[in-house]
């Protein structure tokens, strides 16, 4: 058993057993150049003004920064129709978190608000800094929160 990088189960080493048959296997893709759905930048939490005119009527994604990596269609399944925002609840200064999503709910028309986080306990924060964030800003912006598994599969809608 390996030892914990910094006591969380997260942060545990394993080597992940990759599928047999991958998307380039597949001859109706194969060659495929699949294009990005980013829409705007920057991306990460603490550089996105509140004030960026892509927040305007958004539907918005917070990402956990592992989400992308570990979930092969996230630009298919999460960044499409979106506007993105990372960050990472277990590396970053979470301290200007809840005050950035609290402005940028306040100060932008946010459509809905799409939460992807790892299965792993320390990303569980970001879920809660945007329950709290729109608490906060006093609106009523619907709310989903998606867990992905370390395997790459999507555990929850």
């Amino acid at each position: 058993m390996s030892t914990l990088a910094c006591g969380c189960p997260g942060t545990m080493v394993r080597t992940l057993k990759m599928a047999d048959k991958t998307e380039s296997d597949n001859p109706a893709t194969a060659g495929v150049k699949l294009e990005s759905q980013l829409r705007q930048w920057p991306t990460q939490l603490h550089l996105v003004p509140p004030t960026a005119p892509y927040l305007k009527d958004a539907h918005l994604l917070l990402a956990a920064d592992c989400t992308p990596f570990a979930y092969a269609d996230f630009h298919r399944d999460f960044i499409k129709g979106r506007v993105v925002v990372n960050a990472c609840p277990k590396l970053d200064d979470t301290s200007p978190y809840l005050e950035r999503l609290t402005q940028i709910i306040q100060q932008n028309n946010i459509q809905s608000i799409t939460v992807t986080i790892m299965e792993v306990p320390c990303c569980r924060g970001m879920g809660m800094f945007a329950k709290k964030a729109i608490e906060l800003a006093g609106k009523d912006v619907p709310l989903e929160i998606v867990t992905i598994g370390i395997n790459g599969e999507r555990k929850s809608a």
